[in-house]
């Protein structure tokens, strides 16, 4: 999902001696996260109406249990499409805090490339990578 929002923004190209994260930089992640939030809104809200319009009691058991299936596959989807929404909102804070853009695990630069890619990243690449191992390790 991240990738379709991110393809409707062009790349934020940053100038040579332009400093981290700043106030262009920080407008362009705002205008790329608004967009996604909105996006999975309106996701969302589609799929409480699709859902009230097609509640329908089928003879067939083999029907029911079809669309009882497809319902909770879509509430699945739904919900963690919600927990994304929270996700943005944090990262929505982190940038009016101006605490955006840097690694909660060691303080460096998350860098441009990574944010454009995943905008909610809290993590740099190197400290994420650590995480899945770590996370690998644990569940053997």
């Amino acid at each position: 999902m991240a990738e379709a929002i991110s393809r409707q923004f062009v790349p934020y190209q940053a100038k040579a001696d332009e400093e981290y994260m700043n106030d262009k930089q920080l407008n362009h992640f705002v205008a790329i996260l608004n967009a996604w939030k909105s996006e999975l809104s309106h996701d969302i809200d589609r799929t409480v109406h699709t859902m009230q319009d097609e509640v329908t009691m089928f003879a067939d058991p083999n029907d029911r249990a079809s669309q009882e299936s497809d319902m909770a596959l879509e509430l699945r989807n739904r919900d963690r499409e919600r927990k994304l929404i929270k996700k943005i909102d944090e990262t929505l804070n982190k940038i009016k805090e101006h605490d955006y853009g840097y690694c909660n695990g060691c303080g460096v630069e998350i860098g441009l490339k990574r944010l454009e890619a995943r905008p909610t990243a809290t993590l740099c690449i190197d400290c994420k990578t650590l995480d899945e191992i770590r996370e690998r390790q644990v569940a053997k």
